[in-house]
Formats: C-alpha cells, structure tokens, sequence
C-alpha cells in the first residue's frame, strides 16, 4: 500500500469517526446539528489530517493556520475534530450542550482553539477577511485561512461583502470550503448542487475555484493542494456533500435539519462503530508574535481652552500619535476616512491603514479577525451606518473580541445633510451591547484622551467612541484625566435646584441653558456624562440628592441613550429624584444646526425651560 493509500484510508476512516462523534454528541445532548456536521466530515478530516498546520498544546502560535466553522451549527463536527487532535477528551464530548459544558451549542472562544464565535451565519468569510489581511499586510506570515461554510450562507450578503474584498486584495492565503449538502433548514437551498452557480459568483469577485466530490477524500486532498499553490488570490473548495451522509435513514432527507437522529445507535453501527483515531496537524513554522503596545504613552494633541474644534478632528489626531507608540494598533476605514479622520492615521501610518470601502459588515468583521490575530483595531465610519453592522458588533461581544469602534457624524447637530445620514440610535445600540463601553466627549482634549484610553490593555470587549462633526469650543485644559466610567461637574454651586446631565454637543447646550437659569436666580449644576457606559452612578446620586431633579439632555433618540443609563442610576430601590430626559423626538429634515438643535428641543433655550418647568413643578406642589 502505498503513502498516499495510507492517507487516504486514515481519512476515510477520521471522516467516519467524525461523524460518529457528532452523531453520539447531539444524541447525548437530545439537540444539535448532527446531519449538517456529517456533510462536512470529510472535509474536515482531510484538512486536519493532511494540510491545517496547528498546534494543539498552543493555540494561540502565531504561525498556526487559523479555522473558522462559519456553519456554527456544525459545532459537533468541530468538537469531535478537536477530541480527534487530542484538544478533549470523550467524556466532555458528550457534555455538548449542557449546562456548564465549553462545548455549546454553537462556539465560542470559551474554547481555547476556537478564535472567534459563529452561529449567526455568513460571518465566517468576512472575518476570515481580517485574518488574511493581518497575516499578509500586518505580520507578514506564512499562514493560511481556512474558512468552512455551508450553502445556505451563501446568500447572506455579507458573504459577498468579503469574497469582493479579498478578491480585490488577492488574498492568496484565504481559503473558503464551501458544503454544498443541498438542503437548509426547512428544504432546499437557493441553488441546491448546482456548484457552478456558486464558482459563477466567485470568479466574478476575482476567485480561483475548485469544485469537488467533498467525500472523496482524494479529490478533496488535492483541491486543498491546489488552493495553497494559488498564491495570488483566495480560493472557494466548492465541495458536493450529502447532508446526514453514511446514515442511509436521513442522508438527503428533509426535515432532520437540527435534529438528533431518531436511531443513534443504529446510525453508529452503520457507520462502522465508535473509533479512537488520533491525528496531530503539522506543526507551524515558527513565527514572531504581532508586536505588542507600548508603554510609552502616545504625545497627544492640545487644545487651548475656547478654541473651537471638533471631537472628530481631535480623534484623527490621536489615533495617529497612539499609533506612533503603539505598532499593534491598526486603523480601517469605510471610505469615510475623511470625515471621519482616520485619514490622519493613514498619512502616518500607511502600512497599518485598511480601506473597506462602503461595507460596514466587512469593516467590523475586519476588525474581529484582526483582535483574534493579536492586533488592536479602530474601525470608523459614520455613527449611522455602523447599524447595518449590529450582527456583527452582537457576535464581537460573544468572541470576547477586543475592538475600538468610532462614529462619527452622530446626531440631529450634522445639519443639512438630514435624517439619513445621522446616528440616532448609536448609543443605544452600542449600550445593549454585552460588556462594551460607551464613550461621547464633547470636546477635543476630552476625545484625545479618551481615545487613548480605549486602546488600554486592561479594557476589554466592544468599544464606541461617539465624535461630532461640528467644532465645539474647548472646555478642558489638555493634561486632564477622563477615565473610563468617570464623569465631569462642569458647574455647581451651593443651593443648584436642578442637575442637567448631558454628553457631546448637549454639554454646551447645558452650559448656556445653565447660563440662563442663573439670570433667573435659578442655580442648575452641569454635569458631563463622557463615560454613557459605564455611567459614573456615583456622581448622579450625588447630584441627585442635593438637587432632587435631573435633566437628561441627549442629540439622540430618548430610548436606550444617556437619559436610560442616568435612570437606571436609581434602579436598586432607592428614593428616585424628579427625573425627565430631553432627546430627538421628532423625524429632522435637513437645516442648520442651531435649527435642528432647536427644532428637536434640545438647544440651550429648551433646555432651560425644561430646567424652569421642573423647578416650577416642585415649586406649584409645596405650595
């Protein structure tokens, strides 16, 4: 018998021990994707038996192959894989899915060998993306992407989003296998087997393609072959699978999608019983890792108190200094680059600089693959189009990823560009977010450091910075502190009857309402919440008791913003003080800004009589 027969048949037989373990997995579970994991078993055994070079003992090698399961829902695929390569041992294979088990329903990097959490399907290739990217423009390394896909993601457009992007930058060290089982969740997929609809698509993004019997482990041995000897652009494994194959009882049958088999232990005898074959990937080449952040500490720019400049000016600039001391830290740009100054960064930092272009998902999926390959990503665009990325902002937070997101152009204060163009909703979304922080200065020191702040080590998970577009004076001298969580009392004095708490543009509108009310003999302290999440709960309570009311003041929605982090200040059971919040209620239409300002009831005039109403109300009821 000869070496490649030798292979051939340890693969063959890792294809059925795989299947085996997936079955036994979901059977253990009574859940699970076991039909959708037997597809792809010999996909997967030829690539870690043949050509995934990993090391198991050290995930995190620098050199190391990265592997993403875009099809999420395969997981007892992935988890047998790793019980086959020594990661687990049986006994917690058949944990999945239970309470306290690594092993969930779709994964996650509670696992060390898992980079990134899938499941919401189609995000596998746009991440992907930003690992080849990082391995061929940042570390400069010889390893390869493998990214396995079922059909049905297929028609996600974020999956064209990154087959346009790596085509365009001739990613030759991304592979995507794509399992072509035919059948989705509730029947046939859009082109069923019909591999050249999707190779069609493919080589119109600038592809090489491969199409494939994907359970014949020769042929897909040499298809992987020949995707790693293409070096100038990525390349699509199409691979023609039958969904539940070797179980002749649901292979090509519908409705067993996310289904245990209803005959484990016959499934199991016919796919030739339980096995105990071991494989060990080829070892990487040895690699450095990306180089870390420094400790030196990044020369700012300053501001002189009075002059007006914009946050986002005073983001570019600081984004550029911390990429002076930081060589870990990389910049990516939705072709809004000059708006929202990441082009500061790119003229000092060309080589650390990614334009995605408009395609918001591949921008923050991007930035995900680049935090699981060691890097430290900011990723900007306006505040209102990272909502066409929320899935994949969600799923950051469930990878544990580390990202510095940045919008610009928030609120009603743009002006005349209109409705269209303006983030309303960012903070709200970004304070749903689990274990992100959210942060909004309202002048150009405060933004500087913050925005160093976000690139600290010890801050972890889903960072947003909200910049403005509009030059606001400068209210800080440029040495003060912001820390994350922390806020600022702008004005205060003994005898205030009302705390107007506010962040960005709406603290210079409190200051100039505060003005006002002070004209009247009416004292209002001014309180600058730049940290929304976490909000500094100390410093409302205590503005709070010696006020006994508080003003929210936002350029956002009135739901989920400023005004909802202040209100949960008090929401342990405490005495709750006179609260109401002043936010865009209205749909704007395009004007200056003084009027949209106005036209929302946010400006300094209806602040100040939201201030007198509150006042006046306590006033009417002791009498």
């Amino acid at each position: 018998m000869t070496a490649a027969e030798v292979d051939q048949d340890l693969t063959t037989a890792l294809g059925r021990q795989l299947r085996v373990d997936a079955v036994r997995a979901a059977a253990a579970a009574g859940s699970g994707h076991p039909t959708s994991s037997m597809s792809a078993a010999d996909l997967m055994a030829v690539l870690l038996a043949r050509h995934l070079r990993y090391d198991v003992d050290r995930p995190d090698h620098p050199g190391a192959d990265r592997l993403v399961l875009s099809k999420g829902h395969a997981s007892p695929l992935l988890y047998a894989a790793f019980k086959a390569v020594g990661a687990i041992g049986d006994e917690e294979l058949l944990t999945f899915r239970k309470a306290g088990s690594r092993l969930e329903g779709h994964p996650t990097p509670v696992l060390p060998w898992v980079d990134v959490a899938t499941g919401s399907l189609g995000q596998g290739p746009a991440i992907g993306v930003g690992m080849a990217l990082a391995g061929k423009r940042l570390a400069h390394l010889p390893y390869r992407v493998w990214v396995l896909c079922g059909d049905s993601e297929m028609a996600e457009g974020a999956v064209w989003e990154a087959f346009e992007h790596a085509g365009y930058e001739h990613l030759g060290n991304l592979t995507v296998i794509v399992d072509v089982n035919r059948l989705g969740q509730r029947g046939p997929t859009r082109h069923g087997w019909d591999l050249d609809a999707y190779a069609r698509r493919a080589r119109a993004f600038g592809w090489h393609t491969v199409e494939v019997d994907g359970h014949d482990t020769a042929a897909v041995d040499a298809a992987y072959a020949e995707a790693a000897a293409v070096t100038d652009r990525p390349t699509a494994v199409l691979a023609r699978t039958v969904k539940g194959s070797g179980v002749e009882s649901v292979a090509n049958r519908e409705g067993m999608h996310g289904k245990p088999l209803p005959d484990p232990e016959a499934a199991i005898a016919e796919l030739g019983g339980t096995s105990d074959v071991r494989v060990r990937p080829a070892a990487p080449p040895h690699a450095s890792a990306p180089p870390r952040g420094s400790a030196a500490q990044p020369v700012l720019p300053r501001y002189d108190v009075g002059d007006p400049v914009s946050t986002r000016d005073a983001y570019g600039y600081a984004l550029a200094a911390l990429g002076t001391v930081r060589p870990d830290v990389v910049a990516l740009d939705g072709e809004v680059g000059d708006s929202t100054r990441t082009e500061f960064f790119a003229k000092e930092h060309p080589d650390r600089y990614f334009e995605l272009y408009i395609a918001e998902q591949q921008l923050v999926a991007a930035a995900v693959g680049m935090q699981a390959c060691g890097w430290t990503p900011f990723a900007g665009t306006f505040a209102a189009f990272l909502t066409r990325a929320h899935d994949f902002v969600r799923m950051a937070a469930v990878s544990r990823a580390n990202v510095c997101l940045v919008g610009s152009h928030a609120g009603v204060a743009i002006g005349e560009d209109g409705p269209s163009q303006m983030g309303l909703e960012d903070l709200a979304m970004f304070r749903a977010i689990h274990g992100s922080t959210v942060l909004h200065p309202c002048d150009a020191n405060q933004a500087a450091r913050l925005v160093a702040a976000m690139a600290d080590d010890e801050l972890t998970g889903v960072r947003y910075l909200r910049t403005m577009r509009g030059a606001r004076p400068v209210l800080y001298e440029p040495d003060e502190d912001f820390p994350i969580g922390g806020s600022r009392l702008l004005r205060a004095a003994p005898g205030d009857r009302v705390t107007i708490a506010a962040a960005g543009v709406a603290v210079h509108e409190a200051l100039a309402a505060a003005d006002l009310l002070a004209a009247e003999g009416i004292g209002a302290r001014v309180l600058d919440l730049y940290s929304v999440k976490p909000v500094d709960v100390a410093a409302v309570r205590a503005a709070a008791e010696l006020t006994g009311r508080v003003l929210t003041v936002e350029d956002h929605r009135p739901q989920g913003g400023l005004g909802d982090a202040v209100a949960e200040a008090f929401a342990d059971g405490r005495p709750v003080p006179r609260l109401a919040r002043l936010g865009v209620r209205t749909m704007p239409g395009s004007a200056t800004e003084a009027q949209q300002l106005a036209a929302a009831g946010i400006d300094a005039e209806s602040v100040a009589a939201a201030a007198r109403d509150m006042v006046a109300a306590a006033g009417a009821r002791a009498v």
